[in-house]
């Protein structure tokens, strides 16, 4: 694109020499006025024929030749590479704009990432991963059109302001991400956001220490403060080396990536009212069951017992490979119930 228009600032340096050219030449050739001079250049450079304004001689009409010849490269060289910026650059943002606004209005149980800064593009990548409908959206029309060109779903405009949620379709979005660079701006997105859609579920970034406070007043399900996990981590690298390691390499172990998903038990499940024991979820699938969130309840049960039951809405956090989740959310009825939703 640069290139392109490189070409056409060279093609009309090169046009208003000819003008010149032309002018100073009639001037001399013709005995004419400045302004005649101008009006017989430009009448010959674009080949109108009006009439010459005053006596063609040899010499005039040989300059005009010459003249006729190398505009007429030029000015078709510099329509043509015109016509073809606009059809290539802005007609063509402008369809792939609308295009992926047509597909963004189709979206249903979607994540809506606000902030296409360092933090939004983590998230993004882990959606991506993920394979999960997600939709960007940032104030930066530059950032705007490199997601979009790169294929992702993105919005330009104040993620903060109703019209812009609406264009990301939010009463139909399962959750948002708030990682814009201010906490107040932050804290008004998240406060429209929950007005919007009363059942979604938010994650804002946290910058200043008590922010944290007012992002869950405004609505936010919870909150990552990106400072302090920075330091602990560090902190934890140099206390708990091991541990950290194992926790690094656990997800990417050799070839097989392994991930922690959580599962919903679902009415219609076959493991609906089941002990662990009996539900034999290591041997049917192959994961691990980390802990049980129960649905009436907002602690985590860590390891939890054989005997433990297994209710409608309670959620279990497994590792493994997602093959293998697939399969217990196969069992939990959670991929039926989920693709009913969508």
């Amino acid at each position: 694109m640069k290139e392109q228009r490189h070409q056409i600032n060279v093609l009309i340096i090169l046009l208003l020499s000819l003008l010149f050219t032309g002018t100073i030449g009639y001037m001399v050739l013709l005995d004419l006025n400045l302004v005649d001079a101008l009006y017989m250049t430009v009448i010959t450079i674009s080949t109108v024929g009006y009439g010459e304004l005053g006596v063609m001689g040899v010499e005039a009409k040989l300059f005009s030749i010459i003249l006729i010849f190398i505009s007429l490269g030029t000015v078709g060289y510099l329509f043509s590479a015109i016509v073809s910026s606009f059809l290539e650059g802005d007609m063509k943002k402008a369809w792939r704009r609308r295009k992926m606004e047509a597909k963004i209005e189709q979206l249903k149980n979607h994540y809506i990432v606000c902030g296409a800064g360092e933090t939004g593009y983590y998230a993004v990548k882990q959606f991506q991963a993920a394979q999960t409908p997600y939709v960007v959206i940032d104030n930066s029309e530059e950032k705007v059109n490199k997601l979009i060109e790169e294929n992702i779903p993105a919005i330009y405009g104040d993620a903060s302001l109703e019209e812009t949620l609406e264009r990301a379709n939010i009463s139909q979005a399962k959750g948002l991400i708030s990682s814009l660079p201010t906490d107040a701006l932050n804290v008004f997105t998240v406060l429209t956001a929950r007005q919007m859609n009363p059942k979604i579920y938010i994650v804002s970034r946290a910058i200043n220490k008590r922010a944290d406070e007012k992002l869950k007043k405004a609505g936010a399900n919870n909150t990552i403060s990106p400072n302090e996990i920075g330091g602990t981590r560090m902190a934890a690298l140099m206390l708990r080396p091991t541990v950290m390691s194992f926790l690094d390499i656990i997800t990417h172990a050799g070839e097989v990536v392994l991930d922690l998903e959580d599962v919903v038990i679902f009415k219609n499940s076959q493991l609906l009212n089941k002990q662990l024991k009996d539900a034999r979820i290591p041997d049917k699938t192959g994961l691990m069951i980390i802990a049980i969130k129960k649905y009436n309840g907002d602690d985590l049960i860590f390891n939890p017992s054989s005997e433990e039951v297994l209710e409608e809405g309670d959620r279990m956090v497994v590792l493994g490979r997602m093959e293998q989740v697939n399969i217990l959310k196969t069992m939990a009825n959670d991929a039926a119930e989920r693709h009913l939703s969508i």
